[in-house]
């Protein structure tokens, strides 16, 4: 028999050989009262059914012990950390629509937008090493693929065109790679990198390479998070329309084509609050903006 954990937000412990109840102190010698508690919790914690194929980009993950348990990991991790998988649901109604439009444009699968929330949960976050924004560009990096960084503007926070970005770098590295799951990977060890675990270990796919514990890892990460996020009812995740964030679409856009000195005064002539217009362009990273021989389309929300 599978051992099963059932887990509530009460006070008292009762365990059996299979199963681990916790309930209130009252209910513990009760036995009608504890099947009913039971029935009524709101989590049940169980392993994921592994015994089926999982598909990323179209391509089908390998059906072995190796893959099916680094996968099992990441499902548990990711299904069972309920405050950031929450919040990344939240936001998927505010961002995927956009996000999953380019990358429709760009030829890219679908499934790369759970990369986004591998990298960044839909988040304009820096890391450590000081890659920025929803897809984790590094400045090097965002500037090859023709994103503004400088003190006044950095585009890896700009939602459109961070993504427009990471397409152009998807495309790249899977034509290098010959395989989605090679692109992606590649992303996050970078391409050199990869090449080089390719030629040393004398593979051809992700799957099969010996890999840092962070690049192992990733692949499944996303594959995991496709399947909590795609189907969340079926892991205990229940959101009602009126709990998730909406889209930012109730906007003007207005073209600055010469220096503004002071975004606080824009804001003043715009009838549009200092933190609005910055969560509506996240990517003006500035009391200000030099403008010299450009143009910028700004969101002013209305």
């Amino acid at each position: 028999m599978n051992l099963k954990f059932i887990a509530a937000f009460t006070t008292g412990v009762l365990i059996t050989a299979s199963l681990i109840f916790i309930l209130p102190a009252t209910a513990v010698n009760d036995k009608s009262s504890s099947e009913k508690m039971i029935a009524n919790l709101p989590q049940v914690i169980e392993p994921v059914d592994l015994n089926r194929n999982f598909i990323f980009a179209g391509e089908v993950m390998p059906n072995n012990f190796d893959t099916k348990e680094r996968l099992d990991r990441e499902l548990l991790v990711n299904a069972y950390w309920q405050s950031s998988t929450l919040l990344n649901l939240k936001a998927a109604n505010r961002f995927f629509p956009e996000i999953e439009k380019i990358l429709a444009k760009n030829g890219i699968p679908d499934d790369f937008k759970y990369l986004a929330v591998a990298e960044s949960s839909l988040r304009n976050v820096s890391s450590p090493a000081n890659a920025k924004g929803f897809w984790q560009f590094r400045t090097l990096a965002a500037k090859e693929f023709n994103l503004e960084v400088n003190s006044e503007v950095d585009e890896r926070y700009h939602l459109e065109k961070s993504t427009q970005a990471a397409c152009d770098y998807l495309n790249q590295l899977y034509e290098r790679f010959g395989s989605w799951t090679n692109a992606a990977a590649a992303y996050n060890v970078g391409p050199s990198n990869f090449s080089n675990i390719l030629r040393d270990q004398k593979q051809g796919s992700f799957y099969d390479l010996n890999l840092n514990v962070e690049t192992s890892r990733y692949v499944f990460r996303i594959i995991a998070i496709k399947e909590i996020m795609s189907n969340p009812v079926k892991f205990g995740f229940y959101i009602n329309n009126t709990d998730i964030y909406q889209p930012l679409d109730k906007f003007k856009t207005v073209t600055v084509d010469s220096t503004v000195l002071s975004w606080a005064d824009f804001c003043k002539d715009q009838n549009v609050s200092y933190r609005m217009l910055k969560v509506y362009n996240p990517w003006l990273i500035d009391t200000k903006l030099t403008v010299i021989n450009n143009t910028y389309e700004i969101k002013v929300p209305t």
